[in-house]
């Protein structure tokens, strides 16, 4: 293993942690991390830095203690090889996670075969991910049971992926149409054997939970909460919360925004969304305005980035998803809701809200569609069983139909 370069370079990684503002005593872990490698190199068979972290899984299995190290030596060798330094948002790997790494040669060809021919079709890379992952399991499911290759697949050996012996069901409708689409990708370099397992997969019934809503009093909570000046809420958290309020963006969406999102000369805010990657344009209202604008002048720090939502320490990085579904939470905190176990607690309940105060105001749906950025127009249906006000017109008289008091009882 060679530490020439990492020998020779290492103080400009400090440098760099030091100035942009990590604490000393994190600094101070990674110099003796690279002090302690440097030291150990000549007497120790390491060939890479794996082997360095292996050194201590020897002498420790505390989950956490080994996670700090990989978190260590995983930076150290990302700026000995690849000459990049930590940025407070990626955690580089040391290890393949997942089951690719397990899968036998001809599945994993078929998996790489499927990466391969949808990026260049363009779809996403969380679509693909995810497809590619559920593809992966399922392929590592067969494998345990000794099928390594495609052709040897059965019926039976499918079924008993998605169904137990009793029937009871495994895997979900959504698991099973990102299979389906693995397979279906790959049918010109295995045209027959893809078309067989694609004709093996079970039909299931896609399932939908019931779209939870936000009460009027809830509403009201949350709109005090975000206008009171005297709780823990940040301008920042404020900001996020009237933007998903009246505006119904995702989560992900907002944590994208950088500063050319909002025109305040034509009054719109314009994103491309993560989940399509449609372009989606929607009026820059005065109370999201304000919002944004008091947060912009007041509270953002002073960054080079270009990124709307950013971190309040240094080095000040975007908000990413995760931050922004902890927003949610604070606010619901402050506004004293939804506080109970098992409650919904992300914006997507604001982007509910959003829909059905629409759909109740009667509000073509096409327009509300747009609003929110749904590709197929269908998307909208979810929401409908929140309507309240309409689904209380379709109701029918039961005057003519005698029903005992008893139905009505409470005890």
């Amino acid at each position: 293993m060679n530490v020439q370069n990492l020998g020779n370079n290492y103080p400009k990684l400090i440098s760099h942690m030091k100035t942009s503002g990590y604490s000393k005593i994190y600094v101070d872990r990674f110099r003796r991390e690279i002090e302690k490698i440097l030291s150990a190199v000549d007497s120790k068979e390491w060939s890479c830095y794996r082997d360095v972290y292996l050194e201590y899984t020897k002498t420790s299995q505390s989950p956490d203690y080994l996670r700090n190290k990989r978190t260590l030596i995983g930076v150290i060798e990302q700026f000995d090889i690849n000459g990049r330094y930590p940025d407070g948002r990626r955690r580089h790997e040391l290890f393949q996670r997942g089951a690719y790494p397990l899968l036998s040669p001809e599945f994993k060809s078929v998996i790489d075969y499927y990466c391969e021919t949808e990026k260049k079709r363009g779809k996403k890379v969380s679509t693909i991910y995810t497809e590619s992952h559920n593809a992966s399991t399922f392929f590592l499911s067969l494998q345990q049971k000794g099928i390594d290759s495609l052709v040897k697949i059965t019926e039976e050996d499918v079924l008993s992926i998605f169904m137990s012996s009793d029937e009871t069901l495994l895997r979900s409708c959504s698991y099973k149409k990102n299979v389906a689409a693995v397979l279906k990708a790959c049918i010109p370099c295995h045209p027959e054997a893809c078309y067989r397992i694609l004709a093996f997969l079970p039909a299931l019934r896609e399932t939908r939970k019931n779209i939870p809503y936000l009460t009027s009093e809830e509403i009201q909570k949350l709109k005090e909460s975000l206008a009171n000046g005297e709780n823990s809420l940040t301008l920042c958290d404020k900001a996020i919360g009237i933007l998903a309020l009246y505006t119904g963006l995702r989560g992900c969406d907002m944590a994208g925004m950088t500063l050319d999102s909002v025109d305040w000369d034509r009054d719109i805010i314009y994103i491309r969304q993560q989940k399509t990657e449609f372009p989606l344009e929607l009026p820059l209202t005065a109370i999201v305005g304000n919002a944004i604008y008091d947060y912009l002048t007041s509270e953002r720090p002073y960054t080079e980035s270009r990124y709307l939502f950013v971190s309040q320490n240094k080095p000040y990085v975007r908000l990413k998803s995760r931050s922004i579904g902890n927003v949610a939470v604070r606010i619901m905190k402050a506004a004293g809701i939804r506080q109970s176990k098992g409650d919904r607690k992300g914006f997507h309940i604001f982007r509910h809200h959003l829909a059905t105060a629409l759909l109740g105001n009667g509000i073509p749906q096409p327009v509300i569609s747009r609003t929110l950025g749904h590709t197929s127009p269908d998307s909208l249906e979810a929401y409908l069983s929140a309507d309240f006000l309409h689904l209380k017109e379709c109701s029918i008289n039961i005057d003519r139909f005698p029903v005992p008091k008893e139905v009505f009882s409470h005890e």
